[in-house]
């Protein structure tokens, strides 16, 4: 982590949808904050196509609303940005062409927002981010303490790829190697597709990791395997950690990432299962990554994007407030 803070590496200097600004060097700045946002303008374990370091600019600014730090949640009947004190500490410096230190840069970032007690709310980037944000909040709570909750259309649990073991297709599988998470409580949901081969499936297996794809929610149904989820993601475990790709959506609603693979969730089903999890379960961490604003098309993937964190927001924000179930439905007593 940088001295002094950093700014925006690409586009205006501005936070998400105007909340407050705040300095990682300078802890009286976010000492008494719920979540911090950190940027992850970060792209150099891209595999196909680049462009998500400009991820975190559009995620903070598409909107059609003012950014004027108030957000209030039509369901949920709470203001995430009015409820939560959420700050944004801008982007941290990470150089695309050297992922060991930018990585260590963001764990470092991520580590220190975890400590206060926060929540970091990390924007992205590709997917190689994971590792330092999940190792960053296990470096506080404990490694082992935390699950993962792996919102992909991709498992990434590769090896060594490109001759590196650093990449967008790997970060799952360093997690689990470091100890920071355990293989056991690692839950992967929205899987589909033509990777991984058959011998990086066998590592899974032997990590007893859980892989819910798209061939099981679809037979299962999503709120059945997320509820069974939820049960191995909080047992043994202080918290949950949150890792959104946006290709777990069918390319018609996310067209604007690396990846895209055919068949995934709706955006209405992403948003629903990120609203019940924050919610329902101790969220301790999030990432949001994959956004390719140069392959977006008319900002449907920020925009989508953007509402995952509203949504998480928004859950986090009810939770506190004692609501525990989604009111998808009828309207709550009172409202």
């Amino acid at each position: 982590m940088t001295e002094t803070r950093y700014g925006p590496q690409f586009g205006p200097d501005i936070t998400f949808l105007g909340v407050d600004r705040c300095n990682l060097a300078d802890p009286a700045t976010y000492a008494d904050a719920d979540v911090v946002v950190v940027g992850a303008p970060f792209d150099g374990g891209t595999s196909h196509r680049p462009g998500a370091r400009f991820g975190p600019q559009a995620i903070r600014m598409t909107d059609y609303l003012p950014s004027d730090g108030s957000r209030p949640h039509l369901a949920l009947r709470v203001d995430a940005l009015q409820d939560l004190r959420v700050v944004d500490a801008g982007d941290e410096e990470m150089y695309t062409g050297d992922g060991e230190r930018s990585s260590a840069s963001l764990e470092e970032a991520v580590y220190a927002v975890a400590r206060t007690g926060a929540v970091p709310l990390v924007l992205g980037g590709d997917h190689t981010i994971a590792l330092p944000d999940a190792t960053g909040v296990a470096r506080h709570l404990g490694f082992g303490k935390v699950s993962m909750l792996h919102f992909d259309a991709h498992a990434d649990t590769g090896d060594i790829e490109f001759g590196s073991l650093y990449g967008h297709g790997q970060p799952m599988r360093r997690l689990i190697e470091s100890g920071a998470l355990r293989g056991d409580r690692f839950l992967q949901i929205g899987l589909r597709g033509y990777w991984p081969p058959p011998d990086t499936l066998s590592w899974m297996a032997e990590q007893r990791m859980r892989s819910y794809e798209m061939t099981e929610i679809g037979r299962r149904g999503l709120e059945g395997c997320l509820t069974e989820a939820f049960a191995i993601a909080t047992d043994e475990c202080d918290g949950v950690f949150l890792s959104v790709d946006v290709d777990v959506c069918d390319p018609g609603h996310a067209p604007g990432t690396g990846t895209p693979e055919p068949g995934g969730l709706s955006a209405r089903q992403l948003l629903d299962s990120v609203r019940r999890i924050c919610l329902e379960l101790p969220v301790v961490g999030i990432d949001i990554v994959e956004v390719s604003p140069p392959y977006d098309h008319a900002e449907i993937t920020a925009f989508l994007a953007n509402r995952v964190a509203l949504e998480a927001l928004s859950a986090m924000a009810a939770r506190r407030h004692g609501l525990s179930h989604d009111p998808a439905g009828p309207l709550l007593e009172g409202r």
